[in-house]
């Protein structure tokens, strides 16, 4: 089964990718692997949510948000590569989580898009994986998802 047959067997449209605002690319392939740029929550117009995880946002809506951020990853990579059906594997996935002080849940907000991943991609998608917390992050988002596929050809 191709990947987009399987966004659709669980019911997900990948959104339009998302141009970068500032100096870099959303997508670097070299050597056989794809970097996908740090991604955030954005939905539509606007942010799926913004705040702290531990202050103004829930674990359950950090997942969602990881998600979110990972969904606009695939999107990008898509456009870079033509087609998912390229990605060999699922290599490295870090996820960078608001913390508020005391928040000590990073690995389960980023676990939203550690568990799509390998329902996309079965085996291949499992990863290694960094969950950081961390002070802030940009338009007070409270995660931002960046990963590394192989890719074939």
């Amino acid at each position: 089964m191709s990947i987009e047959q399987r966004l659709a067997e669980l019911g997900i449209t990948l959104p339009p990718p998302r141009a970068p605002v500032f100096g870099y690319v959303p997508v670097a392939v070299e050597g056989g692997l794809a970097w996908v740029s740090g991604q955030l929550p954005w939905a539509g117009d606007g942010l799926l949510a913004k705040g702290r995880l531990g202050a103004e946002v829930d674990v359950e809506t950090g997942r969602a948000v990881a998600r979110c951020c990972l969904l606009n990853g695939l999107a990008v990579l898509k456009e870079a590569l033509g087609s998912l059906d390229r990605v060999q594997r699922i290599v490295k996935v870090v996820g960078f989580v608001s913390s508020a002080p005391g928040f000590y849940d990073q690995p389960a907000v980023v676990d939203g898009a550690s568990h799509l991943l390998t329902e996309l991609f079965g085996e291949a998608g499992r990863h290694a994986r960094s969950a950081v917390g961390v002070a802030a992050l940009p338009r007070d988002v409270p995660v931002e998802v960046e990963f590394v596929a192989a890719i074939r050809g």
